[in-house]
């Protein structure tokens, strides 16, 4: 803390708009390390990964190229002008240009079928696939920095733990001391304490190392240079009742991820359609003027030109369309089967992980800290050993290292659940683990 002082009865007087420059300055700076010590929760590590994320920026330009291909689907077919010119520099009596015709004619086609329709109907089906992609694609990046996010809090959580373990392994090594001072200890007690509390600082220093990766591996979602932040926030053991597995299934089936094998099944449809379309014959036309030469006349002219047998042309692709489309429906139905067996697994590791951290909190560890309050009396009026000391206080890190772990695995399921439902686990979750 800085202190500045401005008054009268100071020798020198420390002149005020100094005083308050430098108090500026300093809750500048003040500010500033809090600022980078602030802690981050995983709603705004969500919105910077959104704002953020490469993958998701390419869709702006997907959707940019469609809406071209949109704009030249829905084009009509193009005019041609054509300049044409006969017996040229023959012999006798069509050489040089006496004998020449030239004709100068506009052509063009007419579509017939609905095929302008059915192109434009193509060019949206696609723009509406590529949205559908990019909302499953955001749920992946959703995905991907809750699952970041967990670990890093995880890895968190266990320094927290390894700091106490060194508090303990430092607290016996001064029992231990005073221990063989009074002579109530052999030398090698006191040798051992001084060996764990080297061995748990530097568990410590290996554990703040593997956060820092993390932390930066969770930074890196949105392009961040280094770590902008000090900590992440939330409860670890805010675990919520989950909605029943047909619920969570129902909310599968409207998911943005299945939307895609719907968008894709429309594009399909829309693809078979223009097939077909394309099956009819389209009519070009032709208008022109031909001018001879010779006799110095002019004369118009018209043609009219109609494929024949397009439709038996275009039958394979029409096949080959409605092939795609039955691809899709039976693709879609794997990928639900899929993710109906991920998400009964993640919805039983849930509830199973949940279970037993809210047990090992609310029941093991108190009784754990219990008897290592007792053994430590006991240590220090000589009734228990070293060794005893030392396994009542391994049993409790350990204990809080399996609630920890319990927890850690049942949020990495909700956020797998949630993933794929894109909704929330329980019916009503007011509020959110890790203060999403």
């Amino acid at each position: 803390m800085f202190l500045l002082t401005c008054g009268s009865r100071s020798r020198h007087r420390f002149p005020c708009s100094l005083y308050y420059l430098c108090t500026a300055l300093l809750l500048s700076a003040y500010v500033s390390t809090v600022a980078a010590q602030e802690s981050l929760t995983l709603t705004e590590a969500t919105r910077r990964t959104l704002v953020h994320y490469p993958e998701l920026h390419v869709f702006k330009w997907r959707l940019q190229a469609l809406e071209a291909m949109r704009d030249t689907a829905k084009l009509t077919p193009a005019y041609e002008l054509e300049l044409e010119t006969e017996n040229i520099g023959g012999s006798g009596d069509f050489s040089g240009t006496d004998s020449m015709e030239m004709t100068l004619s506009l052509s063009s086609v007419i579509e017939l079928g609905g095929q302008r329709d059915a192109r434009v109907a193509v060019a949206d089906s696609r723009y509406a696939l590529v949205q559908a992609e990019r909302q499953a694609k955001a749920l992946d990046a959703i995905g991907l920095v809750t699952q970041r996010f967990i670990a890093t809090f995880t890895l968190q959580e266990k320094l927290a733990v390894s700091t106490r373990a060194l508090q303990l392994s430092e607290q016996t090594y001064q029992l231990t001391s005073e221990r063989v001072q009074r002579g109530a200890a052999p030398e090698a007690e006191h040798l051992r304490a001084l060996a764990a509390v080297k061995q748990a600082s530097m568990r410590q220093a290996a554990l703040a190392a593997e956060l820092e990766s993390r932390k930066f591996a969770l930074a890196s979602l949105w392009k961040a240079e280094q770590v902008d932040f000090g900590s992440v926030s939330g409860d670890l053991f805010q675990l919520e009742e989950p909605a029943a597995f047909d619920v969570l299934y129902q909310r599968v089936v409207a998911s943005p991820a299945i939307a895609v094998y719907a968008s894709e099944e429309r594009l399909r449809d829309t693809e078979v359609a223009l097939a077909r379309s394309q099956s009819n014959s389209n009519v070009e036309w032709n208008l022109g003027v031909r001018r001879f030469e010779d006799t110095d006349d002019s004369a118009f002219t018209a043609g009219l030109s109609v494929p024949l047998f397009s439709a038996r042309r275009h039958r394979g692709e029409v096949q080959s369309a409605l092939a795609e489309r039955e691809m899709v429906r039976y693709r879609r139905e794997s990928a639900l089967l899929a993710i109906r067996s991920r998400l009964f697994d993640a919805w039983q590791t849930y509830q199973q992980s949940a279970a037993a951290a809210r047990e090992i909190r609310t029941e093991v560890i108190p009784l754990l800290q219990q008897a290592l309050e007792q053994t430590r009396q006991a240590y220090e009026r000589g009734r228990y050993r070293y060794a005893d000391w030392v396994s009542a206080q391994g049993e409790l890190l350990d204990a809080q290292l399996a609630a920890i772990d319990a927890a850690s695995t049942a949020l990495f399921n909700q956020a797998l659940i949630e993933q794929l439902t894109a909704e929330p686990l329980a019916f009503d979750a007011t509020t959110k683990p890790l203060q999403r």
